[in-house]
C-alpha cells in the first residue's frame, strides 16, 4: 500500500481512492504505475472540488474540459482520454460516474443492427465473417438513405449493377458481390424490395487457387525466433507466440482464444477454438510446449485473465488479434526482414509439413480445413511431388 500513501488527495473522489487502488493491483499495475494513476485521480478530484462538482457531474464534455486544463497546467503525461480511461472505467463500473453519451444512431445503423441478428442467428455466419457482410451492406445502403430512413423499396437492377461496377474497382470484387447478394436476399425475405434482385448482381471472374501461398523460408523463420530475447518477459511471450503460429499453423484469432485450460500437458494436446463453433484437438510438439511453459512459468504474471497470452504491461488482459500481428511485425523489424502478417506463418507451417513428407490430407487436418480443395493450393509449393508427376514438354527443351 506504499503508493496510496504517497498520494495526497482531497475532494469528492477521496472515498473511491482505496477501491481504485485495489482494482489497479488486481489488473497487475506495478506500484509505480498505480501511483501514477492515483495522481491523475487526485488531480481530477481537486479540479472537481474547485468547481463544486461531484463524480456524477463527470460527463463526456466535462472530462474533455479536465484534460484541457491538465495540458494547460503543464502536465506531460496522461493528457488524453486513454490516460484517464482506467479511472473512468472503475468509477463507471461502481456507478459513481454516468456512462458516456451514446452517439445518435442513423437509419442505416438501425437497419444494420437487425441485419446483423439475421446473419448471426438465422444464417449462422461467424462474427468475424459478418464484419465483411455488414461493411458491404453499409456501403450500399449509404447510397439509398437519408436522415428520414432507408429507401430501397424502389431498387432496380441498374442500381445493383452500378454499385458493383463502382466498388469492384476500389475493393475486393469477391467480397462485394458476396456481401451484396446476402443483403439483397435478406431484403427480399423481409419484403423490403418489390422482388428479388439477387440475380442482378454480376458475376466476377475469379480463378480459385490461382496464386501461390506466400511463405517464409526456413532461414527467415530462424531469424524471427532468434530475434526474441528469451531472457526478458517480452521475449519469452513473443517466442511462444511465434512457435504456435509457425509450428501449429494457428490463426491469430485462435492464438488469442487459447486458454490455460485448453492445454492438456499430460496427453500433450492442445484444444483450438477455430472459426465459428468449431473446436479441434491438436498434438502439442515438445518444442512448442516448452516455449509455452517457459512463458507461463517465467514470464506471465498471475492475473484473473484465463487466456494463455496476455499483455505484459497492465492492465493484464488478453492480447487481441492485432496484438498478435504486432508481435510478428516487431520480430520482422528486429530480424531485418520485411514486415509480414501473422497468417504468413500459417502458410509457412503448411509448406514445412509438405517438405517434411506430409501429404495434403495430413496438412489439411493440422490446419483444420473443412475441404481438401482449400489445402490443395499448397500442392503448388511441393515441388518434389509436382516434379514426379510432371510430363515432359512436347518436343523437348529448346
Amino acid at each position: 500500500m506504499t503508493s496510496i500513501r504517497k498520494v495526497n488527495m482531497s475532494g469528492p473522489l477521496v472515498p473511491f481512492r482505496a477501491g481504485f487502488h485495489e482494482e489497479l493491483e488486481r489488473q497487475g499495475y506495478t506500484p509505480l504505475g498505480a501511483e501514477c494513476q492515483l495522481r491523475v485521480m487526485a488531480h481530477m478530484s481537486r479540479w472537481l472540488e474547485s468547481r463544486r462538482l461531484g463524480p456524477g457531474d463527470l460527463s463526456s464534455k466535462r472530462i474533455e474540459q479536465f484534460l484541457r486544463v491538465r495540458r494547460r497546467e503543464g502536465y506531460t503525461l496522461w493528457l488524453s482520454p486513454k490516460g484517464v480511461a482506467p479511472l473512468l472505467a472503475y468509477l463507471r463500473g461502481i456507478g459513481a460516474v454516468p456512462m458516456p453519451d451514446l452517439a445518435p444512431t442513423t437509419p442505416v445503423d438501425d437497419f444494420l443492427a437487425t441485419y446483423r441478428v439475421y446473419l448471426l442467428e438465422e444464417r449462422g455466419i461467424a462474427v468475424t465473417s459478418s464484419v465483411s457482410y455488414l461493411h458491404v451492406a453499409r456501403l450500399f445502403l449509404n447510397e439509398h438513405s437519408d436522415f428520414h430512413g432507408v429507401h430501397i423499396e424502389g431498387l432496380t437492377a441498374a442500381n445493383v449493377v452500378e454499385f458493383v461496377s463502382t466498388q469492384c474497382g476500389l475493393r475486393n470484387p469477391a467480397h462485394i458481390v458476396c456481401g451484396l447478394r446476402s443483403l439483397l436476399r435478406y431484403c427480399h425475405l423481409q419484403e423490403l424490395t418489390a422482388g428479388s434482385l439477387v440475380g442482378a448482381v454480376p458475376t466476377v471472374a475469379s480463378w480459385r487457387l490461382a496464386s501461390l501461398p506466400k511463405t517464409l523460408e526456413p532461414a527467415e523463420l530462424r531469424m524471427l525466433f532468434e530475434s526474441c530475447d528469451r531472457r526478458t518477459t517480452f521475449g519469452r511471450r513473443d517466442f511462444a507466440i511465434l512457435s504456435v503460429l509457425a509450428r501449429l499453423g494457428l490463426r491469430a484469432g485462435e492464438v488469442v482464444a487459447l486458454e490455460l485450460g485448453d492445454i492438456d500437458w499430460r496427453a500433450g494436446e492442445l484444444m483450438v477454438r477455430g472459426k465459428g463453433p468449431r473446436i479441434d484437438r491438436l498434438p502439442l510438439p515438445v518444442d512448442v510446449g516448452e516455449a509455452i511453459a517457459d512463458w507461463l512459468q517465467q514470464g506471465r504474471r498471475s492475473c484473473e485473465c484465463p487466456n494463455v497470452f496476455t499483455r505484459v504491461r497492465a492492465p493484464l488482459s488478453a492480447l487481441t488479434s492485432s496484438g498478435v500481428s504486432n508481435v510478428v511485425n516487431a520480430a520482422c523489424r528486429r530480424a531485418g526482414l520485411p514486415e509480414v502478417c501473422a497468417h504468413r506463418l500459417r502458410h509457412s507451417a503448411a509448406t514445412e509439413m509438405l517438405r517434411a513428407g506430409s501429404n495434403l490430407a495430413e496438412v489439411g487436418q493440422v490446419l483444420r480445413h473443412r475441404s481438401l480443395l482449400t489445402t490443395s493450393i499448397y500442392a503448388k509449393v511441393d515441388r518434389s511431388s509436382l516434379s514426379a508427376v510432371a510430363q515432359p514438354w512436347p518436343g523437348g527443351v529448346a
